[in-house]
């Protein structure tokens, strides 16, 4: 039997060529989808000033006063762009609050930062870019904890925090569902990241 290989080799190239059509689709699709749940919330990152136990322990202080704080102060917020204006207006509060805790230094900003995929105790948020409530401690040289201030994910869960805001079902199955499809896909997210860092 005679392999028509300019056959072959023609249907290789269609077959490469829609594999790659179909990641670039899958990447757009994911990319606006974590962009889309990004600006529905604002996120807590607050760094220790070394690994050391009793900074640990300091970190924690902190991340519990912070979010006693902020909770009232974001519990009527219409959405996260009225979270986030609350925020930056009691910046100076915030920092003033982490220093009279850890009795260190610290730096209290509203910023974006990049986030790798992060699972939670009953929800998972993909890697992207996010608005970030950043409390540095120090030198900010230990490690970290994150969690979500707005919607309260920090402290109530999934399906109570989506009532209090602009989280739609879709959001809140995408975050809390558990099957391997959608860390797949955050997955995917964290690789689109990384093509397109390439690219820079």
């Amino acid at each position: 039997m005679k392999i028509d290989w300019e056959k072959w080799t023609g249907m290789l190239e269609l077959g490469i060529l829609l594999l790659g059509c179909a990641v670039l689709l899958s990447g757009v699709w994911a990319s606006a989808r974590q962009r889309e749940l990004s600006d529905k919330v604002v996120r807590l990152h607050v760094l220790a000033v070394s690994d050391e136990s009793r900074d640990q322990e300091v970190k924690q202080k902190v991340r519990d006063a912070v979010l006693e704080r902020v909770e009232p102060l974001l519990a009527d917020a219409a959405d996260a762009r009225e979270a986030q204006a609350r925020l930056a207006s009691q910046l100076d509060e915030l920092r003033q609050l982490a220093e009279t805790v850890s009795g260190e230094r610290a730096q209290v900003t509203l910023s974006r930062e990049d986030y790798p995929t992060r699972n939670y105790r009953d929800f998972s948020l993909p890697a992207g870019t996010y608005t970030s409530l950043r409390v540095v401690l120090g030198e900010g040289k230990g490690r970290n904890w994150w969690c979500v201030v707005y919607p309260p994910l920090c402290t109530a869960g999934v399906e109570e925090a989506a009532q209090t805001a602009a989280l739609s079902r879709d959001d809140v199955k995408l975050i809390s569902e558990s099957d391997t499809g959608y860390q797949v896909r955050f997955r995917l997210l964290e690789w689109w990241g990384e093509l397109l860092s390439d690219f820079k």
